[in-house]
């Protein structure tokens, strides 16, 4: 397998230190878990999940899980082991993380969601848990609304475009009285320094990662997305976490019959190469102090 791939990978496999945790990072659809799992294999290693969507237990297609074959071929850990319906975020992934660090020091951690990355190398804040009745009136909030109630220090540092980020610094402000910056500025010394670990950040060309990313839809079709959306139809709020997979509102909406399939896999499409270009800005300013690499 580790032949297989590009130079610039294969280079990176071969020179990877066996004796520490390993770090990959990067956009959808990047080829950061055929990497992980290459390295896995090679050295010992098992996969721990560093995407907030990929915990879901009603997501393998959609989510671009591994494979049922691909984690046969190593220990996959934190992967679809969430209820659709229970609360889960970064604090719940890092005390999992010490718990899974504390059993075995040289995981490779893998995934998309760069909070997990920054909290896990950076440190966390404990921040009080959000009421139901502040994140209720949140939900029924636009996105407009939510800007106008943040405080001016936490709205510079967030993607005011990610409604996900914006809500919950909403929340925080309204059940704690303090911004969420201020809270930030409170963090804690973190579970893994950055010097600890042997870290990498995927940086594909943009063109390169929307073909792959085009390709890809086309196969979670192909592979039973469509199942996947109508089995959690029962249970589908667009307000809860799981309900934020890339592309399960479009295919939702086709299965309700309010679009057209070539509609809904469009509009996936396009809504997954938004996402990509949001990852790829966040990794950049976030992570760029991290190694790169550049696939093909």
């Amino acid at each position: 397998m580790i032949n297989a791939e590009p130079d610039p990978l294969r280079d990176w496999l071969a020179n990877v230190p066996s004796d520490r945790p390993v770090l990959i990072a990067g956009p959808t659809a990047s080829g950061k878990s055929a990497l992980a799992l290459a390295l896995a294999r090679a050295q010992g290693r098992q996969v721990v999940n560093a995407d907030a969507l990929q915990v879901y237990d009603c997501w393998r297609v959609l989510s671009a899980r591994p494979s049922l074959e691909e984690e046969a071929l190593a220990p996959h850990r934190l992967y679809g082991h969430v209820a659709h319906d229970a609360d889960y975020s970064v604090g719940h992934w890092l005390r999992e993380m010490a718990t899974l660090l504390a059993e075995d020091p040289r995981p490779v951690v893998v995934g998309g969601t760069g909070l997990y990355f920054s909290a896990l190398t950076g440190g966390l804040a404990e921040i009080p848990a959000v009421p139901a009745t502040v994140r209720a009136a949140a939900d029924a909030l636009a996105l407009p609304d939510l800007l106008a109630g943040l405080d001016a220090a936490t709205a510079a540092r967030i993607d005011l475009n990610n409604r996900a980020r914006v809500q919950r610094a909403w929340e925080v402000l309204r059940a704690t009285g303090r911004g969420l910056a201020v809270w930030q500025a409170e963090t804690g010394p973190p579970l893994l320094p950055l010097a600890a670990a042997h870290a990498v950040v995927l940086r594909p060309e943009p063109d390169w990662l929307a073909a792959r990313i085009a390709r890809r839809f086309a196969g979670m079709i192909r592979d039973g997305a469509m199942a996947e959306v109508a089995a959690i139809a029962p249970f589908w709020e667009p307000s809860r976490p799981f309900a934020r997979a890339i592309g399960a509102p479009e295919l939702m909406a086709h299965l309700t019959g309010a679009s057209t399939l070539d509609l809904a896999v469009a509009g996936a499409t396009t809504a997954t190469l938004q996402y990509a270009k949001r990852q790829r800005t966040w990794m950049r300013n976030r992570l760029g102090h991290w190694p790169a690499l550049m696939p093909p």
